[in-house]
């Protein structure tokens, strides 16, 4: 995202937060009397996700929707039935300081930074209505720029030009209140798009839900002009028209506990492994490992559930690592997180046991192993 979009977001969003942080009773109050529009003034996406959640549990949708506006730092947000060593290149994430979260809703995976705008649209489960909501999108879009060829898809994303993604969705229904939520691309970084969304590990087996891959535009890359505050102004207008609301923008902070009461405590646990990998559906890992540029080739089979090592069977030729020290370094990662870091303290107490030789090539085969973990 460049300096100058970013600029015009900050601009925009100072005479909003001059109004002042709304408190909770006066949003469930003014959701009472009409519509509800909410601008998060957090860029923390495990925040921002407890803030959905606190909305769809606490506030009262029955009569009337809210929509939720808010942007993301950089982050990678995965469905709720996926997994993440598929969808997302883990070791570039941690290099580059990008988390993981998952949501609790389904649908795939997406990157987001601050040139995505997320929109969410909170409505009674009986008024859930996908395509109703992306109509809002849409129409906002082609009143500021009627050039623009945008159209909503029968599997709720948006097209811009028929082939150019601009827009994906995902939702989550309770027993009476629903959301929707989806995002815009006004002006995202590509490459870093492209770079954490590539698998980590080869060799996965899994009934998790795969993302499906499109080609992705910014709104600027076709209307350059294009600023935050009008696309937001043209939005919230489009949002009322199509609720019946008459809604501001009301400025809100997702950290904020007075405001909204056990938020901090929801963001905690999505921000927690246990939530984004230990929720991950169960799979398999049948893969090959490469040992040293002279050692010969081993095979990995795992079993992991609930992100914990549930089988290991390690094949590597007892000519190069006698089969006892395969078989306890298996048994030694049973019950251990699928990750580098839950698995390495094993694996170093492990390679204590021995020296010389020995000890180089167990080495090569837990680096090998570990590598395979993300």
């Amino acid at each position: 995202m460049d300096s100058g979009s970013e600029d015009s977001w900050d601009l925009m969003t100072s005479h909003i937060r001059k109004a002042g942080v709304r408190t909770c009773s006066g949003l469930m109050a003014a959701s009472r009397r009409a519509g509800l529009v909410l601008l998060s003034q957090s860029t923390d996406v495990y925040q921002n996700l407890a803030l959905e959640d606190w909305i769809d549990a606490n506030m009262d949708l029955q009569q009337h929707g809210v929509l939720m506006l808010w942007r993301n730092r950089p982050a990678v947000v995965i469905g709720r039935h996926q997994n993440p060593w598929v969808e997302c290149n883990l070791p570039a994430m941690k290099q580059a300081g990008i988390p993981l979260a998952r949501r609790r809703s389904g649908g795939g995976t997406v990157f987001h930074d601050l040139g995505n705008l997320n929109l969410t649209f909170f409505t009674s489960k009986k008024a859930y209505d996908r395509q109703r909501n992306l109509k809002v999108v849409t129409e906002a879009l082609r009143r500021l720029r009627p050039s623009l060829d945008v159209h909503a898809t029968d599997r709720f994303d948006i097209f811009l030009k028929g082939h150019y993604k601009i827009s994906g969705s995902a939702s989550r229904l309770s027993r009476k209140s629903s959301y929707h939520h989806c995002t815009l691309l006004h002006s995202a970084d590509h490459s870093a798009l492209f770079h954490v969304l590539r698998p980590s590990c080869p060799g996965i087996s899994s009934n998790a839900t795969l993302s499906v891959p499109s080609p992705v535009a910014n709104l600027v890359d076709h209307t350059p002009t294009l600023q935050w505050e009008e696309l937001l102004e043209a939005l919230v207008l489009q949002y009322n028209a199509e609720f019946s609301s008459s809604s501001q923008m009301n400025p809100v902070d997702p950290a904020n506990e007075a405001s909204f009461p056990g938020v901090s405590q929801m963001a905690a646990e999505l921000r927690a492994w246990d939530w984004t990998c230990g929720k991950t559906p169960k799979f398999s890992v049948q893969t090959t490992l490469a040992l040293s540029p002279v050692a010969p080739m081993a095979q990995l089979h795992m079993e992991v559930r609930s992100g914990l090592i549930e089988s290991c069977q390690l094949d590597v030729p007892a000519d190069w690592l006698p089969r006892r020290l395969s078989g306890e370094l298996s048994r030694v990662l049973l019950g251990k997180r699928f990750c580098p870091d839950g698995a390495s303290a094993a694996v170093t107490a492990l390679l204590r046991s021995e020296s010389g030789e020995l000890q180089v090539r167990l080495h090569n085969l837990c680096g090998a192993v570990l590598a395979v973990m993300g």
